[in-house]
C-alpha cells in the first residue's frame, strides 16, 4: 500500500472548516494502520454501492480479505453482495437497548460474495441524529469484536451529497476517498463538494484524494475538463454497459455474471482499479472550484 501523508501534531486542534461544528474522532476508534480504507462519494444515485461491492468484489479475487460499510440508511450498499437486505447496525444496538456487549459479530456483519465480510450502519431517524454517531457506533463494534485486526481492505459506501459533517465522518477513517461521478453538470457539482470536504478533513486526518471514477458515460469531456482544472485524475471509466445494470438486477456482482465481452472488460476494468489502489495510487492535492468557476467551466450562462 502506498504511504500517505499524516498531519502534523500541531494540526491535530485545527477546525475541519470555517464554522465546523463536526466532533471529532476519538483517537480510540482508529482503523488499524495494516488496512487499506477506502471511502467511496459521490452524487445520490450515480452507482456508488455498485461500484463499492464489484470493487470489493474485486480485491477478494486477487487475495485480499475484504470488509464493506454501508453507509445509508437505506442499507442497499451490500445487497449485491449477500443476495439480501442485511439488518443494520442501529436496528441491531436497538434491539439490545445499545448494550453492545450483548452482540456478538454474527448478529451485524453478513459474509458476502467470496468470503467479502458486509455491514451495513443504517442511519438516525428521518430528521433526527447524526450520520456521524452512526458511522462511529459501527467501527466501535468492529474493533470491540476484533474485526478489523485481520482485514486487508475496509470500503466505506457513504450516501449521496457532503450536506454536513456527520456524511463525512467516514473521510475520518480513510487513507482514500474515490469519488464516482457521471460526465454531468450535477454530478460535478457534487465532485467538487467533495473534494472541499476532503481538503476539509485533510487538516486533521489521514485522509487523501485517491481520484476519480467515471461511471454510466461514454464520454469523458466534462469529467476531464473539471480534473484538468481541480488537479485531479480519473481512475476509472465504466461505460452504460448493460451488463452493469442486469447484475444489479440480478442480486450479483459483475463477476457473478455469464461471461461475455462486455462482462469480462468490466471485470478487467475492477481488478485493474483494485491493484491500483493497492500498488500505485498517488494522493492528490486538488483544488475545489467555486460555484461561479464550475458554471462557467462547463459552459453555463
Amino acid at each position: 500500500m502506498t504511504a500517505t501523508t499524516t498531519a502534523a501534531p500541531d494540526q491535530q486542534r485545527r477546525d475541519d472548516g470555517e464554522g465546523s461544528v463536526q466532533v471529532h474522532q476519538d483517537s480510540k476508534l482508529n482503523i488499524e494502520e495494516s488496512a487499506l480504507v477506502i471511502a467511496v462519494y459521490g452524487k445520490g444515485g450515480i452507482g456508488k454501492s455498485t461500484t463499492s461491492s464489484n470493487l470489493s468484489a474485486a480485491f477478494s479475487h486477487i487475495g485480499k480479505r475484504v470488509l464493506q460499510i454501508g453507509c445509508d440508511p437505506k442499507h442497499d450498499s451490500t445487497f449485491t453482495l449477500t443476495k439480501r437486505m442485511v439488518p443494520t447496525v442501529i436496528d441491531t444496538l436497538e434491539e439490545v437497548d445499545f448494550h453492545s456487549e450483548e452482540l456478538e459479530a454474527s448478529d451485524f456483519v453478513y459474509t458476502g460474495y467470496n468470503g467479502v465480510m458486509c455491514v451495513e450502519s443504517g442511519g438516525p431517524p428521518a430528521g433526527t441524529g447524526c450520520g456521524g454517531y452512526v458511522t462511529g457506533q459501527t467501527v466501535k463494534l468492529l474493533k470491540e469484536h476484533h474485526l478489523l485486526e485481520d482485514t486487508d481492505v475496509v470500503i466505506f459506501d457513504v450516501l449521496g451529497d457532503v450536506v454536513c459533517g456527520g456524511f463525512a465522518a467516514p473521510l475520518q477513517h480513510a487513507h482514500y476517498c474515490l469519488i464516482v461521478t457521471a460526465n454531468d453538470f450535477d454530478s460535478i457539482f457534487a465532485m467538487n463538494r467533495i473534494v472541499q470536504a476532503i481538503k476539509a478533513k485533510a487538516k486533521n486526518y489521514r485522509v487523501r484524494l485517491g481520484g476519480v471514477i467515471a461511471n454510466r458515460s461514454q464520454d469523458t469531456d466534462q469529467i476531464d475538463r473539471f480534473n484538468a482544472r481541480a488537479g485531479l485524475r480519473t481512475l476509472a471509466h465504466f461505460k452504460a454497459v448493460d451488463a452493469i445494470r442486469r447484475s444489479r438486477l440480478k442480486k450479483c456482482t459483475i463477476f457473478e455474471m455469464e461471461p461475455s465481452p462486455d462482462v469480462l472488460q468490466v471485470q478487467q476494468e475492477y481488478l485493474g482499479l483494485a491493484r491500483c489502489l493497492l500498488e500505485d495510487v498517488q494522493p492528490l492535492e486538488a483544488q475545489p472550484l467555486k460555484d461561479r468557476e464550475i458554471f462557467d467551466l462547463l459552459g453555463y450562462d
